[in-house]
């Protein structure tokens, strides 16, 4: 069925726009109609998909923020007795953000052709994940939506607050890292080809300079000779590797790496534990099936070794394993981790138990990315002075030969 572009204006004379699914321009006219929406201009689509915002132009991707405050907004207006639909619609009415709005539109229309809350949502999978639109779906099934809300809310408030700081951990050396590189470059394409050039005038043609300095001539004058075969390939070889990085088994890869690297692997960890605790604790509480909270959790993770490693647990407990024991048996877990499972286990309180294991591992997220934080600092001026060092060394030992030959 072709999609369509449309631009219509509410009761209220505000200009909306979204896509619409229908046969033909009459049936689009018919449902705008429907929502009380006046229409200014109807076009075929084929390049407008939900799944990037609603919207032919690509309108960016909806911020985490953005939806942790609709979630939350949501969570009070159904605790409050709002209809559904009419919730949905003010919150989009009053949304800062161009692209939930757009979002929302598609959402509203399918609530309003009777859908379910949960198959709306799962429409727009760039915006709500499998792990929000199982727990809205467990919500509306068990009549408990506005807590499930709040549960929502508080889960990815979480999670955003986990990648920010990791993010902030990163930025501080990737600077540092760009600066050096930029000066680098800089170096070896400038200042080294005219120290070059005043030590052969001092030294003549025929001066024979320290090995050091060879090599930094060298390498500049590979940069300056053939820059433009040099920085295209440099261009290109990051390009394919963080393509490389992107298919399952880069991605695989360079997971594995990352859980093996001293100082970055305890991050890791720690980082996926925690996920994995808050967003299973967070399905359990829903009354997700186990079977299935794991599938969802084990997608939600976002590091491919944990989550194979929950895709096989949950084939284990299918053919009668208890979840504890598996995760028992798997080192990349913490022994905490199982201990937890099994009293939550013993008790029926999984959800519950889990929620202290993700307070727990969260709290030694932010301890180990400040401890490493602290190490990276003086890491990178140790390498920064190392280069400036040996360029300097490249220089004044060359001069200083020069110097002892003039005096004898």
């Amino acid at each position: 069925m072709p999609k369509f572009l449309y631009v219509a204006t509410n009761k209220q004379n505000k200009t909306i726009s979204g896509t619409i699914e229908a046969s033909d321009r009459s049936a689009v006219m018919a449902t705008l109609g429907k929502q009380g929406l006046q229409p200014v201009s109807i076009k075929e689509g084929s390049g407008a998909k939900r799944a990037f915002g609603g919207s032919l132009f690509g309108k960016s991707k909806v911020k985490s923020d953005d939806l942790v405050i609709f979630t939350r907004q949501l969570s009070a207006m159904v605790g409050a007795g709002v209809p559904l639909l009419r919730a949905l619609n003010s919150l989009k009415d009053h949304s800062e953000s161009p692209a939930l709005r757009s979002v929302l539109e598609g959402v509203i229309r399918d609530v309003q052709e009777g859908a379910p809350l949960a198959d709306a949502l799962a429409k727009s999978p760039n915006t709500f994940s499998d792990v929000y639109v199982n727990m809205v779906r467990a919500g509306e099934a068990a009549g408990i939506l506005d807590e499930i809300l709040k549960r929502l809310a508080l889960q990815q408030e979480k999670n955003s607050t986990i990648r920010k700081k990791v993010k902030s951990a990163m930025t501080y050396p990737t600077v540092l890292i760009v600066i050096t590189v930029i000066a680098f470059f800089g170096l070896m394409l400038f200042v080294i080809p005219q120290i070059g050039k005043i030590l052969t005038d001092l030294g003549g043609p025929d001066a024979e300079l320290p090995a050091i300095t060879q090599m930094m001539l060298g390498i500049s004058n590979a940069f300056t000779n053939f820059w433009f075969i040099i920085f295209p390939a440099i261009g290109g070889g990051v390009y394919l590797l963080l393509r490389y990085v992107k298919t399952p088994k880069g991605k695989s890869q360079l997971h594995h790496f990352v859980l093996k690297v001293p100082g970055i692997k305890s991050i890791a960890v720690k980082v996926a534990v925690a996920r994995f605790a808050r967003t299973f604790s967070a399905l359990m509480g829903a009354g997700v099936a186990v079977l299935e909270a794991l599938e969802v959790t084990a997608h939600a993770i976002g590091n491919v070794v944990y989550e194979q490693a929950l895709i096989d647990a949950a084939e284990q407990v299918k053919n009668g394993a208890t979840l504890s024991s598996v995760i028992e048996k798997n080192p990349i877990f913490p022994a905490i981790v199982a201990q937890m499972l099994s009293v939550g286990e013993e008790t029926g309180q999984t959800d519950t138990v889990l929620v202290k294991v993700a307070d727990f591992y969260e709290e030694e997220v932010d301890v180990a990315i400040d401890g490493l934080s602290a190490i990276i600092e003086p890491v990178m001026i140790v390498f920064m002075g190392s280069m400036v060092g040996v360029i300097a060394a490249s220089v004044m030992v060359p001069i200083a030969s020069l110097a002892q030959n003039i005096k004898g």
